[in-house]
C-alpha cells in the first residue's frame, strides 16, 4: 500500500493537492481550507489512496458488518422536516404507530437469527410523553437482555428533556438505567445554522445535539455521529460539520464512528437531486482524512447502495452497517436498497471489494471473521 501512494507523487501534477497529500502521510492534522481544497480537486483516485491508506493503518483489511435490527416505532412526527419523507402527521394514511408487542416481537425476531443489536429511531409524535420512551428501552431490555439496544437521537434525547424538564443528564441517566447501551448519530443534518433554518427550522440545532452526545459520553454511554449531505449545503458547510465533531472527539473521545448519509429527494417536500457517486467517495474520503480522531468511517449501504458502498471499502471506509431487516426512513425517501441482507450477501460483498468480512458487535469487537 504503501508504494502505491508514494506512486501518486509521480503522477498527480497539483502541487496544492500534493503538499496536502504529504501532510496527511506524515500525520500531521489538515484544516479546514485544506480540505475543502481536496473536495475541490478532481484527484479522486488518489484521494482514495490517501484515504485508504489511512483506514489500513488503523483497521488493517478488515471490513466491519453487524447483525442488527432497526425498528421504527412511528412515523408520526411534529417536526416536519423538508428534507424528509418519513414523518407525517397523525391524520395523514400513512401514519403508524407499533404497539409493545409489535415492537417485542421485532425484536424477538431478530435475537433468533443471532442478532446483536436493535436501532430504535423514529418520528416524534407531539402526544408520546416521556415515560413513553423510557418504557420501550427498558421493555427490549428486560426481555432480551444480550441485546445492545442502541436507541434515540440527539433530536429525541432533545426533545424529551423539553417535555419532562429534566436535563440531558437526568434523561440518559434514567435511560442507561432502563438499559440503554448506546446512542445512534441520526440527527445531526448539517450544523450550519443558515441550512437547519432551510431544512430543519424547529428541531435540535447543533449546540443541542453536540451537548446531548457530550453528555452521553461523560456518562459513559458511546454514541455515533452522522451528516445528511448533497441538499442544499455547502462545501465549506460539510467541512465545518466536521470540524465540530472533530473538536468534540477531542475533548470526549466518545464517538465510535462517523457516518455520512447521502440525501435521498423522492417524497421530500425540499426536492433536489441525488448525489453522484464521485460526491458520495469523496465525502467518504474526506472524511477518513479530516476525522483522524474517529476510529470508523461507515459507508452506509442503505444511502450509498451496495455498489458504491463496496467501492467506498477502498476509499477510506471500514464498516457497512448491518443487516439492518427493514429501514422504513430512507425507504419513504426513494431508495432501493434499504431492506435487510443477510449475514452472506454482507460477507459476499465485502469479500468482492477485496477486504476481509469482520462482524462485530456495537462497539467494535470482532464476533468472527470470515476469511
Amino acid at each position: 500500500m504503501e508504494l502505491v501512494v508514494e506512486s501518486i507523487f509521480n503522477t498527480v501534477k497539483d502541487k496544492e493537492f500534493l503538499r496536502i497529500a504529504e501532510k496527511v502521510l506524515e500525520g500531521k492534522r489538515i484544516n479546514q481550507e485544506e480540505a475543502v481544497y481536496l473536495y475541490k480537486s478532481n484527484e479522486l483516485t488518489a484521494l482514495g489512496l490517501i484515504a485508504e491508506y489511512i483506514n489500513r493503518k488503523k483497521n488493517g483489511m478488515y471490513a466491519y458488518f453487524i447483525v442488527n435490527r432497526q425498528i421504527n416505532p412511528t412515523n408520526v412526527c411534529m417536526y416536519q422536516c423538508d428534507f424528509c419523507a418519513f414523518g407525517v402527521k397523525k391524520s395523514d394514511p400513512r401514519a403508524y404507530e407499533m404497539d409493545m408487542e409489535e415492537i417485542l416481537k421485532k425484536v424477538e425476531e431478530l435475537y433468533q437469527m443471532g442478532g446483536r443489536e436493535v436501532h430504535i429511531v423514529g418520528g416524534i409524535p407531539s402526544y408520546w410523553n416521556y415515560d413513553k420512551y423510557i418504557e420501550i428501552v427498558r421493555e427490549v431490555k428486560k426481555r432480551f437482555p444480550d441485546i445492545i439496544v442502541k436507541a434515540w437521537t440527539a433530536v429525541e434525547i432533545h426533545h424529551m428533556a423539553k417535555i419532562s424538564g429534566k436535563s440531558y443528564q437526568e434523561v440518559l441517566t434514567e435511560l442507561k438505567n432502563a438499559g440503554l447501551d448506546a446512542l445512534p448519530g441520526g440527527g445531526a443534518e448539517i450544523f450550519s445554522d443558515r441550512v437547519r433554518q432551510i431544512i430543519a427550522p424547529y428541531k435540535a440545532n447543533a449546540e443541542e445535539y453536540l451537548e446531548v452526545h457530550k453528555t452521553a459520553h461523560k456518562l459513559g454511554i458511546p454514541t455515533n455521529a452522522t451528516m445528511l449531505y448533497g441538499h442544499v449545503e455547502t462545501i465549506e458547510e460539510r467541512v465545518e460539520h466536521m470540524e465540530m465533531l472533530r473538536k468534540l472527539q477531542d475533548e470526549t473521545g466518545g464517538f465510535q464512528v462517523f457516518i455520512p448519509l447521502a440525501y435521498w429527494p423522492e417524497g421530500t417536500r425540499l426536492g433536489g437531486y441525488r448525489t453522484s457517486s464521485v460526491d458520495d467517495l469523496k465525502t467518504i474520503a474526506i472524511s477518513r482524512i479530516y476525522l483522524d480522531n474517529f476510529d470508523h468511517i461507515k459507508a452506509y449501504w442503505v444511502t450509498l447502495g451496495e455498489k458504491v458502498a463496496q467501492v467506498a471499502l477502498n476509499f477510506g471506509a471500514d464498516d457497512l452497517d448491518g443487516t439492518i431487516q427493514e429501514e422504513k426512513i430512507v425507504h419513504a425517501a426513494g431508495t432501493k436498497s434499504a431492506y435487510g441482507h443477510s449475514v452472506d450477501k454482507l460477507v459476499n460483498l465485502i469479500k468482492k471489494s477485496g477486504k476481509i468480512p469482520a462482524e462485530r458487535d456495537t462497539f467494535y469487537n470482532v464476533v468472527k471473521v470470515y476469511d
